[in-house]
């Protein structure tokens, strides 16, 4: 009877890895963080240079931090009015669009009814058009009913591209959640709806999560809807704003970078609380009292 002898290396037998593989992995890891964060740190130390200091040769990672630049978009430049608007544009299109689509998603998932088929075809039909092509139809849609110059003019728009994609989503999430469940809430006389807002909807929370952030990031950084239906000056949101700060033949990089910094707080605020409720919300409502 002859045996087999197979030769493998005792860090292979008990799962870990070898000192030359660990050390490639974590120098690999390593190099691409301090490739994705140079950008940032890049835009922050020169919001923090002083005016026009952004042109100096000097090597100093930053010379003479300041805050001048913050105080100059915050003081002498309408700034915070475009944070306004793009934070009533981005927090309603978030509340609007997570509330449509998971209505749409839910009863997509859950009822039949005539027209279902085309609503579900609609809904990814709209996903193939790019927003170039969109601009003009929406464009004479708005000054019909006159919405130009209108913050809910622009909510409408912000939501024809994210609500199809999220309800989309929120249907797929809704089919993984058993049916029994909806039974058992109606069982102890609730209604359909009651089932849909307190029994299912607190199990689909990291859905939910996913599609306010979803809505969020596609009003607050869209630029072209916000360009072409907010002309007037009072109107304008951060995308459109900024490129005040932009001229044909110079940039203001101070006004720039400092803006970007103020820009990206709110954006990094919710992503945190998203990445909160996306960990809670995989066993929160899981259980009944």
């Amino acid at each position: 009877m002859s045996s087999v002898t197979v030769n493998a290396r005792p860090q292979d037998r008990d799962g870990r890895r070898s000192p030359v593989a660990s050390v490639l992995l974590h120098a690999t890891l390593i190099v691409a963080s301090v490739i994705s964060l140079f950008p940032v740190v890049w835009l922050v130390l020169t919001s923090l240079k002083p005016r026009d200091g952004w042109l100096s040769a000097e090597l100093e990672l930053f010379n003479q931090p300041s805050l001048t630049n913050y105080s100059r978009v915050l003081g002498e430049t309408e700034f915070p009015t475009w944070l306004l608007n793009s934070v009533l544009a981005a927090g309603l299109t978030t509340l609007l669009g997570v509330f449509l689509a998971a209505t749409t998603g839910y009863a997509l998932s859950r009822f039949s009814f005539p027209g279902r088929r085309g609503i579900m075809w609609l809904l990814l039909i709209t996903q193939m058009f790019p927003v170039a092509i969109l601009i003009v139809p929406l464009y004479n849609l708005m000054a019909t009913l006159g919405l130009l110059n209108q913050i809910p003019g622009l909510i409408v728009a912000y939501m024809t591209i994210a609500v199809p994609f999220c309800a989309w989503m929120m249907k797929s999430y809704f089919d993984s959640i058993p049916r029994e469940i909806d039974q058992a809430g109606l069982i102890d006389g609730l209604t359909p709806f009651g089932a849909f807002w307190r029994v299912v909807l607190p199990l689909a929370r990291p859905s939910l999560a996913v599609t306010a952030f979803y809505c969020f990031m596609t009003a607050w950084g869209e630029v072209a809807y916000a360009t072409v239906f907010m002309s007037q000056e009072d109107k304008r949101t951060l995308g459109v704003g900024l490129q005040q700060f932009v001229g044909q033949h110079w940039s203001d990089w101070g006004l720039l970078t400092a803006s970007a910094v103020l820009i990206a707080v709110p954006a990094a605020a919710v992503f945190l609380v998203v990445q909160r409720h996306l960990v809670a919300g995989l066993t929160s409502g899981a259980t009944k009292s």
